[in-house]
């Protein structure tokens, strides 16, 4: 049936006054998960605004702007699925089949329309975002700027230290948060009213209550920070005597490489805005729970039941933060079984082949029960992903168990000879690889490598190589197809800001509502990086980094390649790549037999696209929580140098003071998995090289560069055929998965499988109202009891031991699992020869 005749009337009131009614009205406020707050005679002013404009919009625009939004969708596994086929129903005019009327279809039409115009398309960033803005919010404030310097200072430092723990401590964004809010009311009753007026503007101590754009400012700032340095892991390695030992890195060669690496990936984040922070597509799930946290804090919830729960955000996210802290002292502290909880070798502790499979430490951690710790369970943020990217990642995982089971059992490239799992490298007797046994002046000194012999891999480490081997030419011809039309409407915004030195607005409703504030010119990005690039060139012209100039525009060049659709695949799904493996090999192929070169470009050159997506997420924060473009820049500018100084004061005392650290047997576990991993990859890639990695020892990996791009082609295919039915698959993740091993296995992973699906499948389909105003908050609690916890006990009853001695803290540690006994299927010394791999005539 034909749609019946809709006339235009001139008069608003009597074209809307059909939807002016409270039917209406309750069916938006449901829709948006305050189902009771309209019937308890309450408002919320949001959802007020957004009903005006769905009254205000005539129902010709509203078909305009579905039909645009089914093409911008399509194929979009973050967009829900039944608003997508409810859309695709509307379009097609109305119809009695459709089993409503004529006025009902009207308002759907209006009602999905201006939400997609007028806020986000996506139930969760609706959750934790405003349609509106209110410029006038102080945010860029005297005390903003104090707050954000002062948890910088105290995250980066706290973060640092343990970062090198094994399972790492971590003071989150949501912990700073939480303090920084009752320093911020603090700040608000104490300080005067003392200011200065700069420019036209009155800037004061004390401007009124602490805001919302306030908090969120200072949260930009630090979060920056608290993330760590990458290049940290070099001065490690370079420096400690269980490495390299060169004492030539002093504390003017460590700044230069900090500000040249860190600011790198700031210029490059400023270019990159208009392709991952503007378009609506551009998610970025896991800085959901950011933005959560903060509107409990500051935002006054309005008194509502949903499904069953009446207790505000703020009082929920107290009350699980207390219980989490508390409960952090029994699977750390008081019963620690219950943290590696390897139950399946308890049956039998001296079995070695269950320790492979099942053990949480040794092993691969194949056990559906693995820990009651919510350090490991939440390791992979299982409540911030979308269950489809953790599933897909998890896929990756199982195939690489298998994977590397059939590996290990087959001793291929005599890999039975040491542990599955670890990312240590070693010698062909089965000894940790001591690389200044084949270094003269820092160079590969080939009498000394004959005598001495190559490193080898573990199975674990030898499928995460191939993973990322075949990732990067996976991504390219993968990502610029499958997201062709963002990237064709982001590269003409930009193009055409060039053209005009004007800021182009795409569609996304909050992108909008940022062109009201200046934006930071591109140029300044530029000169970002030329200094940047001008430290790193003083770097290795100063210093004995055995590095030539030209292997800077190098990675810069590889950079250039990766950056976008690395940054594409993070914004969508969440999930976060890097450019470690294949700056390694292609260095290696350039410079080779140089481990200092190695070790200079592959921190520049990873961390360029790493910074930028740190840069970029932040952003992304700031760009939800309209935070000024220019004050994000100052504060990330800012945050950044007060990073490198806390971090550098850190990382040597740490070098200088903590007894062994980075040795496997440290006593606190300050066994540094990344420093390992750095160091494994230098003396490959770097002292050894590709070369003969490849055409010798390895020659499986050049294979998987040509099945990486071979996959891309399959699975644009699939896409292409089947693309509804494959809404939800990510290839890209799944080769994720398999890069999760060596040293972690699925024991870190598998307890997050089951979180995931009952709240962002389970709880999200079924009680989306609770989920939109709890879940993310629940994240936060989680994390910030854990990171409170954690530290506190290290310091209390850990750094200096008081150890309780009991079978739940000695059971988990006193089998194979544990390298208690047999470390390795075979026994190097029952080798050919008495060593197993290459013969003297082949290194």
């Amino acid at each position: 049936m034909a749609a019946p005749e809709y006339k235009e009337k001139d008069d608003l009131s009597e074209k809307t006054a059909f939807l002016d009614n409270s039917q209406y009205k309750h069916a938006l406020y449901a829709k948006l998960g305050h189902a009771h707050v309209l019937t308890e005679d309450a408002s919320l002013p949001d959802v007020e605004y957004l009903y005006e404009k769905a009254t205000e919009m005539s129902t010709d625009d509203g078909l305009r702007i579905l039909t645009n939004v089914l093409d911008d969708h399509e194929g979009d596994p973050n967009f829900p699925e039944e608003d997508y086929k409810e859309i695709e129903k509307l379009v097609k005019g109305y119809d009695e089949s459709l089993g409503m009327s004529y006025q009902d279809w009207d308002f759907q039409v209006r009602l999905h329309a201006t939400l997609n115009e007028h806020h986000s398309p996506y139930p969760e960033v609706r959750a934790v975002t405003s349609p509106r803005d209110d410029p006038e919010i102080p945010c860029e404030t005297i005390r903003a700027y104090f707050l954000g310097f002062l948890w910088c200072i105290v995250g980066t430092g706290v973060n640092e230290i343990f970062s090198r723990r094994q399972p790492s401590l971590y003071i989150s964004s949501s912990v700073c948060q939480m303090l920084m809010y009752p320093s911020g009311l603090v700040l608000q009753r104490i300080l005067p009213d003392w200011g200065v007026t700069i420019f036209g503007t009155r800037h004061s101590l004390n401007p009124g209550p602490w805001t919302y754009k306030e908090q969120m400012f200072a949260t930009v700032m630090f979060d920056i920070a608290i993330g760590g340095m990458y290049v940290g892991a070099n001065f490690y390695v370079e420096k400690l005597d269980i490495f390299y030992g060169n004492k030539w890195i002093t504390i003017g060669y460590q700044i230069l490489i900090s500000l040249a690496t860190q600011l790198f990936g700031f210029g490059f984040a400023g270019v990159l805005r208009k392709i991952v922070i503007y378009p609506v597509r551009a998610v970025w799930p896991t800085i959901l729970p950011t933005l959560a946290l903060n509107q409990a804090l500051l935002k006054k919830d309005k008194k509502e039941k949903v499904n069953g729960w009446v207790i505000t955000r703020y009082k929920f996210f107290f009350i699980v933060f207390i219980c989490s802290f508390l409960y952090m002292w029994v699977p750390d502290y008081l019963f620690q079984a219950l943290s590696y909880f390897n139950w399946m070798t308890w049956i039998k502790p001296d079995n070695f082949n269950l320790a492979v499979v099942t053990g949480s430490m040794l092993g691969l951690g194949l056990n559906p029960i693995a820990s009651f710790d919510w350090n490991i369970v939440g390791y992979w943020l299982p409540l911030a992903f979308p269950f489809y990217t953790y599933m897909n990642m998890m896929i990756g995982m199982f195939i690489g168990f298998f994977v590397i089971l059939g590996l290990y059992y087959s001793n291929y490239k005599w890999t039975a000879y040491l542990p599955i799992n670890d990312n240590n490298i070693y010698t062909n007797t089965g000894e940790l690889y001591d690389v200044d046994s084949v270094l003269t002046d820092g160079r590969l000194d080939e009498s000394k490598y004959k005598s001495y012999g190559p490193p080898y891999l573990s199975a674990g480490m030898l499928v995460n190589w191939g993973a990322n081997c075949a990732l990067y030419t996976f991504l390219i011809p993968y990502v610029l197809i499958s997201e062709s039309k963002t990237l064709i409407k982001s590269s003409k915004a930009i193009w055409n800001d060039i053209k005009t030195n004007t800021n182009t607005v795409l569609k996304d409703p909050h992108s909008r509502m940022m062109a009201k504030y200046k934006e930071v010119p591109q140029w300044i990005f530029i000169a970002v990086m030329i200094m940047a690039l001008v430290f790193a060139i003083v770097c290795v012209k100063v210093y004995p980094a055995n590095t030539p100039v030209w292997g800077i525009f190098l990675v810069l060049a590889i950079n250039l390649v990766f950056v976008v659709p690395l940054n594409v695949i993070y914004a969508v799904t969440g999930y976060y790549f890097t450019l470690q493996v294949f700056v390694e090999l292609i260095v290696g192929y350039a410079i080779p037999g140089n481990g200092d070169a190695l070790m200079f470009l592959q921190a520049l050159g990873f961390n360029i696209t790493g910074q930028a997506q740190q840069y970029l997420y932040d952003q992304k924060i700031a760009h939800y929580a309209k935070v000024p473009p220019r004050a994000v820049f100052r504060g990330q500018f800012m945050g950044t140098i007060f990073q490198i100084i806390i971090s550098l004061v850190v990382i040597n005392w740490e070098i200088n003071h903590v007894k062994d650290i980075c040795s496997p047997d440290q006593s606190n576990n300050f066994t540094c998995p990344s420093e390992t991993s750095y160091y494994a990859s230098s003396v490959f890639w770097g002292v050894i090289g590709p070369k003969r990695v490849f055409n010798k020892m390895y020659p499986v990996l050049p294979w998987c560069f040509l099945i990486g791009f071979l996959l891309a082609l399959v699975c644009l295919a699939i896409r292409k055929y089947c693309r509804r039915q494959t809404k939800w698959f990510e290839p890209a993740v799944i080769i994720g998965g398999f890069l999760n091993y060596a040293p972690f296995n699925l024991s870190y992973f598998l307890p997050g499988l089951y979180v995931s699906f009952a709240f962002n499948h389970y709880i999200k389909k079924r009680y989306s109202g609770w989920w939109e105003k709890y879940n993310y908050i629940l994240a936060s609690a989680l994390d910030a009891g854990v990171a409170f916890g954690g530290i506190i006990i290290f310091f209390a009853v850990q750094y200096h031991e008081k150890d309780i001695n009991w079978w739940g803290n000695l059971v988990s540690y006193s089998g194979t699992d544990a390298s208690m006994g047999q470390t390795s299927l075979k026994d190097p010394s029952t080798a050919p020869d008495g060593y197993f791999g290459l013969r003297e005539q082949d290194f």
